[in-house]
């Protein structure tokens, strides 16, 4: 009950934080990008269902509640990732500067500590060589093509194409694990 409670929290922080730092009056210039960003997680859930890479777990809980991670990632998908996407997007640097590295830090750090907390207290754990240092760069990928996929969404697709075969042979994540 305790990771449901603390995922409604979460949920409930970046829904005020879009509310006051997002751009909702063009929310549909965003939502192409929402929709890329949900897809790629409904994707993965999808592909690795039986090889997580990560998992949510339920806290003061039988761990063998079933759905306690399908039900933390709906939320998230519901909440967070547009949430990020109003703010990421509409606050980005309009210079090619230092300013733009700053900003994608900026957010892979506000990610890892999200992550850092999670894992602290039990609601998340990793699985088949997934580790910290993995999300790090897989956030720093993210954001940085999430941002090209605003702009250019045919080639942010076949960005994450490249850097999905790239860390599923880095992971050395086995064929026979698809259906």
């Amino acid at each position: 009950m305790l990771n449901l409670f603390i995922s409604i929290i979460y949920a409930c922080i970046y829904i005020l934080a879009a509310w006051k730092w997002g751009d909702w009056r063009n929310w549909k210039e965003y939502y192409p990008t929402i929709l890329f960003y949900i897809l790629g997680d409904l994707l993965y859930q999808f592909l690795f269902f039986n090889y997580s890479m990560w998992e949510f777990h339920p806290v003061l809980m039988d761990h063998d509640v079933p759905g306690q991670h399908t039900f933390t990632d709906i939320l998230l998908v519901c909440t967070r990732y547009p949430a990020t996407i109003l703010i990421f997007l509409y606050h980005f640097p309009k210079k090619r500067t230092i300013s733009i590295l700053v900003y994608l830090l900026f957010w892979v750090g506000l990610y890892a500590f999200n992550e850092w907390i999670s894992f602290s207290f039990g609601l998340i754990d990793h699985h088949h060589g997934w580790n910290f240092g993995w999300s790090i760069l897989f956030n720093f990928v993210m954001f940085s093509i999430l941002r090209v996929h605003h702009h250019r969404p045919l080639f942010a697709l076949i960005l994450s194409i490249i850097f999905a075969v790239l860390l599923w042979n880095a992971l050395e994540v086995p064929l026979d694990i698809l259906k």
